[in-house]
């Protein structure tokens, strides 16, 4: 017996509202999360994009990206992305390695001139994975000064390394300088040109910008302090270890880009997303401008980035095909473990 016209439309709205339940159910579990995370740290602003299967199903903005003028954050708000940047100074400086113009075994020495003995052991393969031995800062870094990237390097020439390159993994904003540098004497290009050439505008991004830009339409403020309860005072220079102002809507493109290997190749893709294996054979989790990891023998690449009134994740599930990017102007957070906590969720489904 066939059922009605009106019995039967019925019938497809229920199995519609059906499929839709669990789908909204899980859009509201992602929302109350993240909004009892922004209370528990008092956070003024917060911005999410969640992609899972190279389809964004989640772009976000919570809270305010200024508090004193009361304006709302969404996912067109510019934020500053701090060490996040690590990972276009790694992608350019493969763009090089795959243009025959680099060799990641090839000595800082062969570009940088000047640098002291204790240097010489010293490949760009260390600077990317942060196993050179050097210092965390330069001697000469000052907030409310700006010096050439040059001068910065050349002021950690008389600091003592802090081990024999390749021996250990030891965090060092100054290796991300020294490639910064490389860049610039290879391609006779600014930094920020060649990055803008060769990465971001092949990847559509549109809304990555030096921090130092001026005039940037819908930048949030930063806060800093206990529960970010006050405004933060920027720092002045640019610095290559964190450069770089974004949106995560422009993220989610860079994203899109490395997974279909348009500006990388899968197998500079591969070595950036590897452990660095150290002297005595043992490795230590992070890549070429990424940390790396394994999770239940599946892989996770991930970086965080903090500048004053401002903190950032960028967490890639890759076998899962899922990728959580936070973009916060607070600094008192702890955003991976709210990017985790949000890719939970994706994954227990």
């Amino acid at each position: 017996m066939h059922n009605p016209p009106m019995q039967r439309h019925l019938s497809v709205v229920v199995m519609i509202l059906g499929l839709l339940a669990p789908v909204a159910a899980r859009v509201d579990r992602i929302d109350e999360y993240v909004k009892s995370r922004i209370s528990e740290f008092h956070l003024p602003g917060l911005c999410l994009v969640v992609i899972k299967n190279g389809e964004i199903v989640k772009a976000e903005g919570y809270g305010l990206a200024d508090v004193e003028s009361k304006v709302a954050a969404n996912p067109a708000t510019v934020f500053k992305i701090g060490s996040v940047s690590k990972q276009f100074f790694a992608a350019g400086i493969m763009l090089l390695v795959q243009d025959g113009r680099v060799g990641l075994a090839d000595p800082v020495s062969k570009y940088i001139s000047g640098t002291p003995p204790a240097w010489a052991p010293i490949t760009i393969r260390h600077l990317l994975t942060h196993t050179a031995g050097l210092v965390r800062e330069s001697p000469a870094f000052d907030p409310a000064k700006e010096l050439p990237d040059a001068d910065m390097i050349k002021a950690a020439f008389a600091t003592p390394l802090r081990f024999v390159p390749g021996e250990k993994w030891e965090y060092s904003n100054v290796g991300y300088y020294v490639l910064a540098e490389i860049i610039r004497v290879v391609t006779g290009q600014s930094w920020n040109d060649f990055l803008r050439a060769r990465v971001f505008a092949p990847a559509g991004l549109t809304t990555t910008f030096p921090t130092s830009t001026t005039g940037v339409a819908k930048l949030a403020s930063g806060y800093t302090g206990n529960d970010n309860s006050r405004k933060a005072a920027p720092w002045f220079p640019l610095r290559p270890s964190g450069a770089f102002l974004s949106t995560v809507l422009d993220l989610a493109k860079w994203d899109a880009a490395l997974d279909a290997n348009r500006i990388l190749s899968a197998d500079s893709r591969r070595q950036m997303w590897s452990p660095v294996t150290l002297n005595d054979g043992k490795t230590a989790p992070y890549g070429f401008g990424w940390h790396v990891e394994s999770l239940r023998g599946k892989l996770r690449v991930h970086h965080g980035g903090g500048l004053p009134g401002f903190t950032a994740e960028f967490m890639k599930y890759v076998d899962d095909r899922l990728t959580v990017i936070l973009l916060i102007n607070g600094n008192d957070v702890d955003p991976p473990s709210i990017a985790s906590g949000v890719a939970a969720l994706y994954l227990a489904n």
